[in-house]
């Protein structure tokens, strides 16, 4: 039975590769087509990043969404909203959740 599982394991990887390839594929062509979708889908993938090191900062920090919101004098959805839906940031939001989890902001233009 275990064996099974492992190969059942394996398939499921082999099967998300192929997919994650086969998205890669798709988006490449759609940003060769359309200019317009280019440019929103990077700016979209750059606050998508944004978020999930955010949350990945607070978890290594050993915070749930509802303690970093208590430690930032706000609401769990706010935290939430700022993990998942992190397209409209302040600055000084960032610098407060950064600080509140020990660390620093820095801002880069190359």
């Amino acid at each position: 039975m275990k064996l099974k599982l492992r190969k059942k394991e394996k398939e499921t990887i082999m099967k998300g590769k192929r997919e994650m390839s086969d998205l890669k594929k798709y988006v490449a062509q759609r940003k060769k087509e359309d200019a317009e979708f280019a440019e929103n889908y990077d700016i979209g993938y750059q606050n998508f990043k944004i978020g999930v090191l955010l949350k990945e900062l607070r978890e290594k920090s050993g915070l749930t969404q509802e303690e970093l919101a208590t430690k930032l004098k706000t609401k769990k959805s706010v935290i939430s909203r700022i993990e998942n839906h992190s397209d409209d940031i302040k600055l000084s939001t960032l610098g407060r959740y950064a600080r509140t989890l020990g660390r620093r902001i820095r801002i880069e233009v190359v």
